[in-house]
């Protein structure tokens, strides 16, 4: 990197030449640093692209189950808790939307679609709507009538769906306002406004690049691609070494001028020897050969292979954000290692993946399955996501316990009323398991009643001054 300084020599007042000088370090002596003869300097990064090679990313995905963890694992747990409603959602309701979703295979689709657009760095859903045939003119969510909605028809960005140039912005984000559908012989077969098209996309890349990508992403194989490689290169020779790993040598008299200058009769006869001593090594390990003849033992140790396998596996977790217990299906090493925190710190990701990529989808479709499953879209219409970490009992019974203690102290120190401190409660049930069986009878029949109307009703001598109850409850009993 370089900067031009004006400098100004002693005398003069203003002096306007530029000279350039080199901020960076060098040492041309030891060869180290900018502009020296170094191998670290002649390190170059050409922009490839990769994500464009559509037979490369098949030959990929086909062929190499690392690729194959890489691209599904992720969006497999993105959608394994699915969502829940917030807002008074029935339960009839519910069974009505899960039963769209249910017979159109909602999840499956959403799965397929982020795992293509991960894969190739671009995917689309086109919604389909019975009654809206017209897919050029903007989806009408009024016009989705109960059983309208027949599913998510999923294209990857080389099936023919291609966007168009003219932008609009949503939520901030300029992304194209139609796409056209071709057919295999490249003949426009229909315009697709973008409100019937949910966008699925790879890693975010900068402006222009996302420009030169047609407003898709980057595939996911495209940043760990020299790591595959790394890795499917030591694995497959620490495989090679292992046809190594123990020969036998014998020393045989004259072996280079017999193979270079004898017959091929003779050479013939001793290949057939070497043959049939082959045959005669016994199941013991036993090899007969002529007196004085030396036999040698070569076997070699593997010692550090396994070291630089790891260092292969950790580069690969680094590059594609999984824990190795996750890519690689392996328990982690260490004496006090368990991976809980690996694990912790990877189901944080992918919840950051399902508010950027998952709920995007899902508010648009929501509309939609709602309009098709209840005829109305509710006002406080949003989506929760449950978490994936599953505590354990003990665990859980801690969690409780100290909420429950919170709710209970609150609600004592008067913050609270009983019908308040219940439905608290009530609101752990999906957390916790417990007080589910809270009715919103009991609730209302204890609206506006403190804890101290509560006590009064235990205790009668609450209802009392302390003065006037402790003066009564001594009293003598009179005589009447």
């Amino acid at each position: 990197m370089s900067r031009r300084h004006k400098t100004r020599p002693a005398g003069t007042k203003q002096n306007t030449e530029a000279v350039n000088v080199l901020d960076a370090f060098s040492n041309p002596l030891f060869r180290l640093g900018y502009g020296s003869q170094s191998p670290l300097e002649a390190t170059e990064y050409p922009l490839t692209r990769m994500t464009d090679n559509y037979a490369l990313l098949n030959s990929l995905y086909r062929d190499n189950w690392v690729v194959q963890n890489v691209v599904g694992l992720m969006v497999d747990d993105m959608l394994r808790e699915w969502y829940k409603l917030k807002g008074g959602v029935t339960p009839e309701q519910q069974d009505a939307l899960d039963q769209i979703e249910r017979k159109t295979q909602l999840r499956a689709r959403l799965n397929e679609g982020l795992r293509w657009g991960r894969l190739y760095g671009g995917a689309a859903g086109l919604i389909q709507i019975e009654g809206q045939e017209d897919l050029s003119k903007p989806l009408d969510i009024d016009l989705v009538y109960p059983g309208s909605f027949r599913g998510l028809y999923i294209l990857d960005r080389w099936q023919g769906i291609t966007p168009n140039m003219e932008l609009f912005f949503e939520g901030g984000d300029p992304i194209p306002k139609s796409y056209s559908i071709t057919d295999a012989a490249g003949h426009t077969v229909v315009n697709v406004h973008h409100s019937r098209v949910i966008r699925f996309t790879g890693r975010d890349l900068p402006f222009l690049e996302r420009v030169a990508e047609m407003y898709w992403g980057e595939s996911e194989v495209e940043a760990l691609y020299k790591d595959v490689v790394s890795h499917d290169n030591v694995s497959a020779n620490m495989a090679a070494l292992t046809f190594q790993a123990n020969v036998n040598t014998m020393e045989v008299k004259g072996m280079e001028q017999m193979l270079s200058m004898a017959s091929p009769e003779v050479q013939r006869r001793f290949w057939a020897m070497m043959q049939a001593q082959s045959v005669l090594r016994t199941n013991y390990g036993t090899q007969l050969v002529e007196q004085g003849t030396k036999l040698t033992n070569t076997q070699y140790h593997f010692n550090g292979l396994q070291e630089v396998y790891e260092s292969m596996c950790l580069n690969l977790c680094g590059a594609s954000r999984y824990p190795m217990t996750k890519l690689f299906g392996r328990s982690p090493g260490g004496l006090n290692s368990t991976g809980e925190s690996d694990l912790r710190n990877y189901y944080d990701y992918v919840d950051s993946q399902r508010e950027a990529k998952l709920r995007p989808a899902l508010e648009k479709l929501l509309p939609v399955l709602c309009m098709s499953a209840w005829g109305f879209v509710p006002d406080d219409l949003a989506v929760t996501f449950p978490p994936l970490w599953t505590p354990t009992a003990k665990e859980v019974a801690e969690i409780a316990k100290s909420k429950a203690e919170a709710i209970v102290s609150t609600y004592q120190a008067g913050l609270l009323n009983v019908d308040t401190a219940q439905k608290e409660l009530k609101k752990l049930e999906d957390e916790t398991g417990l007080w589910g069986s809270l009715t919103d009878e009991e609730i209302r029949g204890n609206t506006g009643k403190t804890y101290q109307d509560a006590t009064a009703l235990r205790d009668p001598l609450m209802g009392l001054g302390y003065g006037e109850g402790l003066t009564n409850a001594n009293a003598e009993p009179s005589a009447e």
